[in-house]
């Protein structure tokens, strides 16, 4: 069955691992005949910080927000799926991430309805952590993030067929430069397990 897919990057630089995934995962999904749009929140200039336009009004669900928070809105409807692939960074994800959270996923239109506008989508937030598996369960942070993200937003959102994915041991300074790209082919392999895994298609 074709899906059509809204893959979100949230990195600044384009030959970042972070930004491989995401070139990789475009071209997995293209490949399988699935249609992708690509919103690459750091090229597309989007900005994170919420004004007075876009908060929310709790006596008003119906707000006209700004028309870039509606753009968005309209890619986030036009989706079967979302694959958010992003870094961890200070334990959470990067604040263009969250802000996009913070202005487009508002009152009104991922909340706050009877009827959830965004129910039947399925989303996967693939998350990539420098830290070992060991060290990242010891620390905590999966549980925090699926807290977080599936739970806290997915979830309040009328997302059910949500999903936090992690691909660990990202942080590649420790790595030998001789054996540095053979550790991002690995990688890149690890990341599509973790999407198959928790999007299968």
């Amino acid at each position: 069955m074709t899906r059509h897919v809204l893959l979100v990057l949230a990195h600044p630089r384009s030959d970042s691992l972070t930004a491989q995934v995401a070139e990789r995962q475009h071209a997995r999904l293209k490949n399988e005949g699935h249609t992708v749009d690509v919103l690459d929140l750091y090229a597309e200039g989007f900005d994170p910080a919420l004004r007075p336009a876009d908060e929310p009004d709790w006596e008003d669900r119906e707000k006209t927000y700004s028309p870039e928070v509606h753009a968005h809105m309209d890619r986030i409807l036009a989706a079967d799926d979302i694959l958010v692939v992003f870094p961890v960074w200070w334990f959470g994800p990067p604040a263009i991430l969250k802000g996009w959270i913070d202005r487009v996923w508002n009152y009104g239109f991922a909340y706050g309805r009877s009827r959830p506008r965004l129910a039947g989508k399925r989303l996967l937030w693939l998350a990539l952590m420098g830290g070992t598996a060991e060290e990242i369960e010891r620390l905590g942070m999966e549980a925090a993030l699926d807290l977080m993200l599936r739970v806290g937003i997915a979830t309040f959102c009328g997302l059910p067929d949500a999903r936090v994915g992690v691909v660990h041991g990202t942080e590649l300074s420790g790595v030998a430069k001789d054996l540095r790209g053979a550790r991002v082919a690995e990688l890149l392999v690890e990341s599509d397990r973790t999407v198959d895994e928790e999007l299968p298609r």
